[in-house]
């Protein structure tokens, strides 16, 4: 399915079989394992609801207004809940007892509109990887593991300290390079546009198959953050004009709501093409995931299930629907 599964002629320390195997096994996620990871968020966005309206015999005001509570609690956001019950309120085909069918084909046809979740690489060219979000969503780490199943499928892999704000964010990285055992350019209290200048000119001198670029997450002077994001993404225009692949944006499924938020402050600094959705294990949010894809038509790709290197997972959007509408 995924083109970085081939060989690169320039590692040779396993064999092909072994890499293909050990990235595989770093992508794949089994769906009992889905199933577990999202459970919280089934229990708060389906069965809650459900259960709120299955034993009636029609739809009112009264039972669809307590549904779009629990929709919005359920961080489906104002928006989409109101459009959702608005839906059933102005029909007479679907009963209550078949709401959970309803609400996974809604779900479904909303995700599809966001795009394909499959992330983007090419096997002929630089892959540059431009990846945003705030401070503590996890953007570091994430990159990290992105590295790690990058190097696993046998890619030569640069990272860039892009992150030149927040203290100590470059030494964190640099950690992170070491326990995946990628590269990285790290040039400390410069200008980060710089810095990615620098690890643009690297790559592509010594032919890397992946640059991972990290970026500031601070919120405090949204002015300044937009700035600097744009001067990043100019030098990427710039000198690799055809090799940005993604402008992912990190969220922490925690956050709910305040992702969407987040996804318009940056979507303004640049033209992001997906979301990676971090520390989803145990979070009862997830369903942000939908919310983003209605709002700005934006597809999850990657999604965090854990603090590990292999815990990175690509999204599987039939996967999670099936996981998420389940019967117990």
């Amino acid at each position: 399915m995924f083109s970085f599964f081939k060989k690169n002629e320039n590692s040779n320390n396993e064999t092909v079989e072994q890499k293909q195997e050990s990235s595989k096994s770093f992508w794949n996620f089994s769906f009992e394992g889905l199933k577990k990871t999202i459970s919280n968020t089934t229990t708060n966005l389906i069965d809650n609801v459900v259960a709120s309206v299955v034993e009636e015999e029609e739809f009112d005001d009264f039972i669809l207004d307590d549904m779009e509570d629990l929709l919005i609690k359920a961080d489906l956001g104002v928006g989409l809940a109101s459009s959702i019950t608005d839906k059933l309120r102005k029909q007479t085909k679907v009963k209550p007892s078949q709401i959970k069918q309803f609400l996974k084909e809604e779900f479904e046809a909303i995700i599809k509109t966001a795009g394909s979740s499959e992330l983007n690489y090419d096997e002929n060219t630089l892959n540059i990887y431009f990846i945003t979000g705030v401070n503590g969503a996890g953007k570091t780490t994430l990159i990290a593991k992105l590295a790690n199943n990058f190097r696993l499928s046998g890619k030569k892999v640069l990272l860039a300290a892009g992150d030149t704000f927040r203290a100590a964010a470059e030494e964190q990285l640099d950690i992170w390079a070491q326990r995946a055992q990628v590269d990285i350019v790290r040039k400390d209290g410069i200008d980060s546009a710089a810095v990615v200048y620098d690890a643009i000119k690297k790559a592509q001198a010594e032919k890397y198959n992946v640059l991972l670029i990290d970026t500031a997450g601070r919120l405090q002077n949204k002015r300044n953050l937009m700035e600097e994001l744009n001067k990043v993404k100019s030098v990427i225009d710039k000198l690799a004009p055809n090799c940005l692949k993604e402008s992912m944006l990190v969220l922490d499924a925690n956050t709910g709501q305040n992702g969407l938020s987040q996804a318009k402050l940056f979507s303004e600094a640049v033209n992001l093409t997906s979301v990676a959705l971090t520390k989803l294990d145990g979070s009862a949010k997830g369903g942000i995931i939908i919310a983003i894809a209605k709002e700005f038509q934006l597809p999850v790709k990657l999604i965090g299930v854990g603090e590990k290197l292999e815990d990175l997972k690509l999204f599987n959007p039939n996967d999670f629907l099936d996981a998420l509408f389940e019967q117990k």
